[in-house]
Formats: C-alpha cells, sequence, structure tokens
C-alpha cells in the first residue's frame, strides 16, 4: 500500500531525516514511534504531500506521491497534530466546506458526512461552534475530516497528545474500529499505546529507523532466556546456602536485604531455562523456605525503545545540493486555526 524509498529531507544544514526506507500492507494498524524530535511528522508530511524531500520517494497504491500528487493525496486521509479546524464553523459546517474541496457534492457528500459523524461520535455536536468544543471532541472532528472522501489509508499524528485519560482511551478504541476497515498510521511517543493498539512498529530515532516489527518480536530483542528472578522468604544467606546444590546456576546476584523478602536474579550457561528453573525448586523442597515468585527475565517495549533510541549517533550535517520544491498553500478561504480561542467558550 504504502512504499518509502530513500526518504531524506534536510532543514539547512540539519538532518531531519536520514535516509529511511520500509513498505506499509494493507489493513494493519501501524504505530510510528519515537522521541520529541526524532522526525515522525516531518516524515508523516511527507508521505502525505504536505512537505517536500530532499531525495527519496513515497508511493501511494504505486502512485509517487510528488509526480502524481492528485491520484496518491485521494488515498490518504491525514490528521495532522495540530488539527486543521475552523473553529467559527460547527462541525457539520466544516466537514461540508472539507468534503467539497475533496471533490464530494449532494447525496454523496452528505451520506459520508453522516457516516463519519457516527463512527467519530461527534453527531451529538455536529451544530455546535468548535471553538465550544473540548480537546476531545476537536480531535474527533480532526479525524472526521480525514475519513472523508473514504480514503484506504488513515494518517494521525500525535491523536491523543493533551487529551485526558478518558479521552485517550475513547480515541484509541476508535482507532482500533478504523483499523478494521483501512490502514491506519498514527505517531506517538507514548509506549504503553502503540502497544496496545498497534499491529506493527516503525521506531524511528535522530531520522532513522532503528526497528520495524511486531510488538512481540521488539520485546523478544532483550528477552533473557538464561536468567531467572527468584523472590523468597529465605534471608540472603539462607538463600545462597539452598541455591550453593545448584550446579546449573553460573551467576547469583542478591538484592540488598529488605529484612521481608529476598529477590535474586539467577543466571545459567545452559540452554534450557526450564531445567533450572526446576532445579531450583527441588532444592527449595526439603527446607522450611518458600519460593514466593520465579519468572524468567524479559524486556519490555521500554527497554527496546531506550536501548535502541539511545545507541543511535546524531545525524551528519553535510547537505546535498538537490532538493525538491515544496507545493504552495491553496488560495481562497483563510488558513484553520489551530491554537486556542481567546473567545472560547465551555467544553462540551
Amino acid at each position: 500500500m504504502i512504499t518509502v524509498e530513500h526518504l531524506t529531507k534536510y532543514y539547512g544544514s540539519f538532518l531531519a531525516v536520514d535516509n529511511i526506507s520500509f513498505e506499509i500492507n494493507e489493513g494493519h494498524v501501524y504505530g510510528f514511534l519515537g522521541p520529541n524530535g526524532a522526525g515522525k511528522s516531518t516524515t508523516m508530511n511527507i508521505m502525505t504531500g504536505c512537505l517536500s524531500a530532499t531525495s527519496g520517494h513515497v508511493r501511494i497504491d504505486g502512485h509517487d506521491i510528488f509526480d502524481e500528487p492528485d491520484q496518491a493525496k485521494k488515498l490518504i486521509g491525514y490528521l495532522p497534530e495540530h488539527p486543521p479546524l475552523y473553529l467559527n464553523e460547527s462541525p457539520l459546517e466544516y466537514l461540508r466546506f472539507v468534503g467539497e474541496a475533496k471533490g464530494l457534492h449532494g447525496a454523496e457528500l452528505q451520506n459520508q458526512i453522516d457516516d463519519v459523524l457516527q463512527k467519530t461520535g461527534t453527531a451529538a455536536v455536529k451544530n455546535r461552534r468548535i471553538a465550544n468544543l473540548s480537546k476531545g471532541y476537536r480531535q474527533r472532528v480532526g479525524i472526521a475530516q480525514a475519513l472523508l472522501g473514504s480514503p484506504k489509508v488513515i494518517i494521525l499524528d500525535e491523536p491523543t497528545v493533551g487529551l485526558d485519560p478518558l479521552q485517550i482511551i475513547e480515541i484509541r478504541d476508535l482507532i482500533k474500529e478504523l483499523g478494521r476497515t483501512h490502514t491506519v498510521i498514527f505517531s506517538s511517543h507514548i509506549l504503553s499505546e502503540v502497544q496496545t493498539i498497534c499491529d506493527q512498529i516503525l521506531m524511528i530515532a535522530k531520522g532513522r529507523l532503528v526497528a520495524f516489527d511486531t510488538p512481540a518480536n521488539l520485546e523478544k530483542r532483550l528477552l533473557a532466556p538464561n536468567e531467572v528472578r527468584l523472590t523468597t522468604d529465605a534471608a540472603p544467606d539462607e538463600l545462597r546456602h539452598i541455591l550453593a546444590k545448584v550446579p546449573a546456576i553460573s551467576q547469583l546476584t542478591v538484592d540488598p536485604d529488605t529484612g521481608k523478602w529476598t529477590t535474586a536474579h539467577i543466571s545459567t550457561d545452559r540452554d534450557d531455562i526450564y531445567e533450572l528453573s526446576r532445579a531450583i525448586y527441588q532444592a527449595f523442597v526439603p527446607g522450611d523456605k518458600a519460593i514466593l515468585e520465579m519468572a524468567l527475565k524479559k524486556g519490555t517495549l521500554e527497554d527496546v525503545f531506550i536501548e535502541l533510541t539511545e545507541s543511535e549517533k546524531p545525524a551528519a550535517a553535510a547537505r546535498p545540493k538537490a532538493g525538491r520544491k515544496a507545493a504552495k498553500p491553496a488560495a481562497g478561504r483563510p488558513g484553520p486555526q489551530t491554537g486556542g480561542d481567546p473567545a472560547e467558550g465551555k467544553e462540551a
């Protein structure tokens, strides 16, 4: 569905996106993960044709976003980090304008407006002034405009930023639902959010793509199958005495004594971690001390993220001479307001 090849973007001498390449298949939810300033928004703006690239190609269902912008953009629905809303209009008025700009008219336009209002849960506020809506509802209106035109691909840049916990859950559920009928790409720096929603994760750091895999496979990168974490009511010296009978142990590290229970980290050089676990259990059987917890040490997505992003070196500053021209904004209606409105009223 989407092919990105050797995508590079400079701002002056600063390299924001560094030779990124990847492919997005149809019918999945993809998370674009990275710390602030990693190049997520720049990459997404280029993918949607809102920003030029210094070099490289982006193809949407075979259409180059730079050489065939009209055909490619018809396949994309886009919600920028700051939704391009007209605060003095109602959601109904705003969606009608966006639909007409996308070439929809008459009954088709009205049917699609009704459909996206229903999907995004904004039908109840469709006649209220957008300035008077809460941030959560504004995000929903922004997603609604992205759905107009029946695009195959929905791209959402930080769709839950600034929302309260309940609103975040609602937007996450909406993204999951959209993933049933669209290819969805959304960026975030919230690891748990990406892990909960996504089928695949693209991880970017300092302008480079450092990982592209499923959440489970990314976590396996830090799975230590030869290490067991053990918690017991035995004192540290008692624990060492009990485990001295286990020949499979190659390394034993005991946490500081808390006076209540003891936690130890046990490693083995052998391939079968379950053999070590069984031997530890059998060593405890003759005595009166209990195993309170025994588990494999497993890396989390946070561990993977820190390992991959911190290992990246700063991008080089040398810039090639070639470059693409950025598209000019369309003339006509004044630009949408994306910031706060001093006349903003009561929230919905």
